[in-house]
């Protein structure tokens, strides 16, 4: 008889949420494609978050990530968080903010953290400067209006990639903070552990 062991598993899910066009945490198949060999070794969800939401509470995910089928292709590299203009971005996890500036007239703040992740947050009125180290939680700067496709009053698009140049891959950002996720039991290879 093999043990399992409990690994919790989220998602995004494109079962949207009334006529809002809202998302609520769900299954794989809403990403476009099943995890990848980055997110499986990875294992984001396997233990408590170690990153938080970007916005106060628990935000309305207006669209979802959707992983491009080629390093140019199509797709949503993050997702679009509801916000209201001035509403506080925090940062999702400690680390060192690598650019707060302006992208094709848009603010933007990306930070580094430890095991070779970057978040990426706009558009943001951004109140850190690069090289400064940053907590989870801490203010980094301020929803700005006007993120193209928002369907609200504002959003914030977050993104999350794994890796530098050369070889990068982008994350759905979800995975990093939904610790209510379906629960599920994979087969453990090693040896038993002590009975209980």
């Amino acid at each position: 008889m093999s043990v399992g062991i409990l690994t919790a598993v989220s998602a995004v899910s494109a079962v949207s949420a009334g006529s809002t066009g809202f998302f609520t945490p769900g299954s794989a198949e809403a990403r476009g494609t099943e995890d990848t060999p980055i997110e499986r070794a990875l294992d984001l969800t396997a233990e408590a978050p170690r990153f938080s939401w970007p916005l106060a509470g628990r935000p309305s995910v207006t669209r979802p990530f959707h992983r491009p089928s080629s390093p140019y292709g199509p797709g949503h590299r993050g997702v679009d968080l509801a916000a209201v203009p001035g509403q506080d971005v925090l940062a999702s996890a400690e680390g060192r903010v690598v650019f707060a500036g302006r992208v094709a007239g848009r603010g933007v703040v990306s930070i580094d953290h430890p095991g070779g992740l970057r978040t990426t947050y706009e558009p943001v009125r951004w109140s850190v400067s690069s090289g400064q180290r940053v907590h989870r939680g801490q203010v980094i700067g301020v929803v700005e209006p006007g993120h193209d496709g928002c369907r609200v009053e504002a959003c914030l698009h977050w993104g999350v990639r794994h890796g530098g140049t050369g070889e990068t891959h982008y994350l759905d950002p979800l995975r990093l903070v939904v610790p209510d996720a379906p629960l599920r039991l994979k087969p453990w290879e090693g040896t038993a552990g002590p009975a209980l």
